[in-house]
């Protein structure tokens, strides 16, 4: 066992020299926090629509909008976890009206909840008509990041409490979903998915 032991730690040993980390570095690292809010988490980001942004049609493409929130949703999920974070998944995006060329477009983003290394970001896309400064809520969206140590491992994230009572019905539908997307994935078994299950009977 103690060799098995030496073999695991020279070889990690090995691998934290490779991507450039010390050793006095990882000393360093924080305790990780037990508890966040989802206020602790929130992240927002302001981009001005320009015209290589758009498509033909003189619209924002979607492909660059889903790229702005996936910025915005890693720093709210590193403000979670304060490690790396890498994209899971995307849940859900739902494209409610075009956003124009010209059109101030502002991400608001925060974790919902936390599965072990996992984390649910819930994003809400307000686009500002740059002549009336009228703003409207253009784009809504969930998507799923994983915590990973210097070695690229999962990592074991802090729990988040919800405080209010739009939040509360975030947290209790996030377990709905990654159940969900785990039965698409066939990572799990429907007889498993106990919370969908709930939903009709």
């Amino acid at each position: 066992m103690e060799g098995l032991f030496s073999f695991v730690a020279a070889n990690a040993l090995a691998r934290v020299r490779e991507i450039g980390l010390d050793v006095g570095t990882l000393c360093k690292l924080s305790p990780m926090v037990k508890q966040r809010t989802p206020r602790d988490t929130y992240a927002s980001s302001t981009r001005i629509v320009m015209p290589n942004d758009t498509n033909t049609l003189g619209n924002l493409m979607g492909g660059n909008l889903l790229n702005w929130m996936d910025i915005t949703a890693a720093i709210s999920a590193h403000r979670c976890s304060r490690r790396i974070c890498v994209t899971a998944a995307v849940n859900n995006v739902s494209f409610k009206k075009p956003i124009k060329l010209g059109d101030i477009v502002t991400i608001h983003a925060e974790v919902t909840r936390t599965f072990n290394s996992s984390m649910e970001v819930f994003m809400r896309v307000h686009v500002e008509d740059h002549l009336s400064g009228e703003q409207q809520l253009c784009n809504e969206a969930m998507y799923t990041f994983v915590a990973v140590d210097q070695l690229g491992a999962p990592i074991a994230v802090p729990d988040v409490l919800p405080e209010s009572e739009e939040e509360r019905e975030r947290f209790d539908g996030a377990l709905r979903r990654r159940q969900l997307r785990l039965v698409l994935a066939g990572k799990m078994q429907p007889a498993e998915a106990t919370e969908l299950k709930a939903l009709f009977d």
